[in-house]
């Protein structure tokens, strides 16, 4: 089974001025993938992001998936502290979940998630939006399990 940390970066929900609703949503969705979910853990924007991704990794998860601090407002920073924590990253999926949202929500492409390995640690980073956590789990639910096989050294499968 993947263990998974779900992380709502939020400098409001974190405040308290308003309940995180979209870290619930990546919890249940995590779940449904097959996922031991821990979280979701409510941080502010900016260094203590990379700071649960250090700690995450550390611990030994297989998958941390962030939602919230990927827009264009400056302090949306959530992409920048999680490429001082990734060491390859993984562009294909991140283009993947802003192309799937963009049917339905044309600024779903202005998400600035990023993804990608540290350790042997999955970080993907999506949306904030409830919309945007679920549109980024369909993306990221068909590929979780086959990816923390191949950080973990699993070959692909072959057919014969």
């Amino acid at each position: 089974m993947v263990r998974a940390m779900a992380v709502t970066v939020s400098n409001r929900a974190f405040a308290g001025v308003y309940e995180d609703t979209s870290g619930p949503v990546l919890v249940a969705l995590l779940q449904e993938a097959g996922c031991q979910v821990d979280g979701p853990v409510v941080v502010p924007d900016g260094e203590p992001v990379e700071e649960v991704l250090r700690d995450a990794v550390a611990q030994g998860y297989d998958a941390v998936v962030t939602s919230g601090g990927t827009g264009l407002t400056p302090t949306d920073q959530t992409p920048e502290m999680t490429r001082r924590v990734i060491e390859r990253e993984i562009p294909g999926i991140a283009e993947a979940i802003r192309l799937t949202g963009r049917d339905k929500v044309p600024a779903a492409i202005l998400s600035r998630g990023l993804a990608g390995v540290a350790g042997r640690t999955l970080i993907v980073n999506l949306p904030g939006s409830t919309g945007g956590v679920r549109d980024g789990m369909l993306v990221l639910g068909e590929v979780l399990g086959h990816a923390i096989d191949q950080i973990g050294g699993g070959d692909h499968p072959r057919t014969p």
